[in-house]
């Protein structure tokens, strides 16, 4: 597990001083590890070869191989998705009762919980009120505001965190060697800066990466990812920045046209723009406030040289100039989904910041 220390710390005491609790509810975003780690508690709890004292399974008995291979009788994972009703609910109540097959608990893993019925809630609740000594619920949800409070109090609550971009680099370095796949660090940089915080996002779009060079010798660049993603470089968002520097209408306009006859994709531009403009607004916002150390962790993505170029950008506007830039091509944006000429609003943003700024 990575990014979740405070959370694994808590689960590890509590498996080596034996004080396993009957209900557990893991809340956060997608792709933080809620079900993965739902599963190594699982197995940590019923592997057969775990001393007293210890946490970690072995990875060698019946019980952990067939959790690993995902054909374990005592460990049930239900969607909450698509068993939403009281009948489901009631139905697994009257199979609850029956003791494990072979396993010293049975676990059960509700994912994205939330969705249950109203009805279906309650009876869950009454289930976790009184639950057998042989059960363990783990409860999974990206929307715990949703849950009614008094599930939320049975259950020992963990609030995972959003995935930084060192840890899913960490990982994702692991398993490109493992792979004994060559990848340059500013590649992997830009997987985990594209995979918002989730692992799951960075390791779907490694997988998409192997597939298409597998058969290549040659290192990953940040070119191929660029290519695989679509991604706008920075140095196009920087040069038509300073358009709007300038107030340069027609060629800002100009610009525009010309890279939408490249192929370019202007959503992906669009959304590349916005970004680079929030992190014009944040470096004007630290630095009038004389904190320009804290800047750092929001310039990832960029290099010293991109940096210096957005500082001397972010000078020549105020900071209400930026915040209501940012809100027009935000605006612009979205309404690009459903424009007949699709940069039509990337247009009309340009002339409304080139002349009222």
């Amino acid at each position: 597990m990575i990014g979740q220390e405070h959370i694994v710390k808590t689960l590890t005491n509590a498996i080596s001083r034996k004080m396993i609790s009957h209900a557990y509810l893991f809340s956060g975003p997608r792709g933080s590890g809620k079900t993965s780690l739902a599963r190594l508690l699982a197995k940590a709890v019923n592997c057969q070869n775990r001393k007293d004292g210890e946490f970690e399974p072995c990875n060698k008995c019946s019980s952990c191989l067939e959790i690993m291979k995902g054909r374990s009788m005592d460990l049930i994972e239900i969607d909450a998705a698509s068993h939403r009703g009281i009948d489901d609910i009631r139905e697994l109540r009257d199979g609850i009762r029956f003791t494990p097959t072979k396993s010293k608990y049975k676990v059960f893993i509700f994912d994205e919980c939330h969705q249950f019925s109203k009805d279906a809630a309650n009876a869950l609740l009454k289930t976790l009120e009184e639950p057998p000594e042989h059960a363990i619920f783990i409860l999974a949800t990206t929307q715990v505001h949703k849950m009614i409070s008094t599930i939320i109090s049975r259950c020992q609550r963990f609030d995972f965190w959003k995935l930084r971009l060192p840890e899913i680099v960490k990982k994702i370095t692991f398993i490109s060697k493992k792979e004994n796949v060559k990848i340059e660090k500013p590649a992997l940089e830009l997987i985990a800066l594209n995979a918002g915080g989730s692992f799951r996002d960075a390791e779907s779009l490694l997988n998409q990466l192997f597939t298409l060079h597998r058969d290549s010798k040659k290192e990953i660049k940040a070119e191929d990812i660029k290519d695989l993603l679509g991604l706008v470089e920075i140095e196009l968002v920087s040069k038509f920045t300073d358009f709007l520097c300038d107030k340069k209408t027609f060629k800002a306009i100009n610009y525009l046209n010309e890279i939408n006859e490249k192929g370019l994709n202007l959503e992906e531009f669009a959304k590349t723009l916005v970004n680079y403009l929030r992190k014009a607004l944040i470096l004007k916002i630290m630095e009038d406030g004389g904190n320009p150390v804290s800047v750092q962790g929001y310039m990832s993505g960029l290099t010293n040289e991109e940096i210096q170029t957005l500082k001397r950008q972010a000078g020549n506007f105020k900071e209400e100039d930026l915040i209501r830039i940012v809100n027009v091509f935000l605006e612009a944006q979205n309404k690009m989904k459903y424009s007949p000429i699709p940069q039509l609003p990337l247009e009309l943003g340009i002339v409304e910041v080139c002349g009222v700024v």
